[in-house]
């Protein structure tokens, strides 16, 4: 326990108790020490009797971590912590009722997706990095980015796909019809068409593959050693290339996702096409791109209009 917080009473015994039996890791203690000293301080103020603490006067402490302006999820942790302790004191017969039972921090609001602007995405998808010993890796990993950006497919969806299409694929890439179709979440099947870039670098691809791809192997996308790519090297080639290409920020598999939802819908306007191509089952999962676009348009009046020119 640190020197410079003094709990007192049933708080350090509490402590005591969760130090030798549930074996916390120093880090987990020092939140809990730090959260029971915080309720203590405020008990303090409020003038309250730790064991004669109710329900309407919990929620009053909960609203006091609002305005003193801890997050949503900071108020969860500091919650969990002050439930723990009233269930282990009246397990000891100390208090009547735990007052935080079911008392629940609000919400944290959900981050929007991180996409990339359109000419980045478009300065990735041509790029060219200058060191690539392998011209057939770097075939595949054109081929890749083209289908991550210009399909929408998550990464899971474009590693599960096969050279050929058969009975026990997943997934498979059709260039006659110009289509992708994929194995999503829930083992939801679904097509989506390729755009003329994603065909050609995958017609420059296939014509490679058999160079690296060991025998038997039916994954459309191997690795070096001609095995079906992992997720992990799939992560590592992205964000090396990104960075090849001068992007502002880290670039992940699922960021060209995002990117082809945002910029399919600022062109189109059409939800529902954009929710199909991504094989959302609601259309409320898709509407968060939405608010991407929305900020988007915000962007171009700031940047355009006489009225909001600083």
């Amino acid at each position: 326990m640190p020197d410079s917080v003094s709990l007192s009473g049933d708080f350090s015994d509490f402590l005591q108790h969760a130090r030798v039996q549930q074996r916390l890791s120093p880090r987990t203690l020092t939140l809990y020490t730090d959260g029971l000293a915080r309720l203590q301080r405020l008990l303090a103020d409020a003038a309250i009797d730790a064991r004669a603490l109710n329900l309407a006067q919990a929620r009053r402490l909960a609203a006091l971590l609002h305005r003193e302006g801890l997050a949503a999820k900071s108020i969860a942790l500091q919650l969990s912590v002050w439930r723990s302790c009233y269930r282990w004191l009246g397990l000891q017969g100390r208090v009547a009722l735990n007052p935080f039972d079911g008392l629940r921090a609000p919400k944290a609001p959900k981050p929007l997706p991180k996409a990339l602007g359109v000419d980045d995405a478009v300065q990735l998808a041509s790029h060219v990095p200058d060191e690539m010993p392998d011209s057939r890796l770097e075939a595949r990993d054109r081929a890749i980015v083209e289908l991550l950006y210009g399909a929408g497919l998550r990464a899971a969806e474009l590693i599960g796909l096969d050279a050929q299409a058969s009975g026990a694929a997943e997934g498979w890439v059709d260039l006659q019809s110009g289509e992708a179709h994929v194995l999503g979440k829930g083992g939801k099947r679904r097509s989506t068409p390729l755009g003329r870039a994603a065909a050609q670098a995958l017609q420059d691809w296939l014509a490679v593959r058999g160079q690296l791809a060991a025998p038997g192997e039916p994954a459309l996308f191997v690795g070096a050693r001609g095995q079906r790519l992992a997720g992990s090297t799939l992560r590592a080639m992205l964000s090396a290339r990104a960075i090849s290409a001068g992007m502002p920020a880290h670039v992940h598999p699922h960021m060209l996702r995002h990117s082809f939802a945002s910029h399919l819908l600022q062109s189109s306007g059409d939800l529902r096409a954009v929710q199909e191509l991504l094989g959302h089952a609601h259309i409320t999962t898709t509407q968060v791109y939405t608010q991407l676009d929305h900020q988007h348009l915000a962007r171009i009046y700031d940047a355009a209009h006489p009225r909001a020119k600083k």
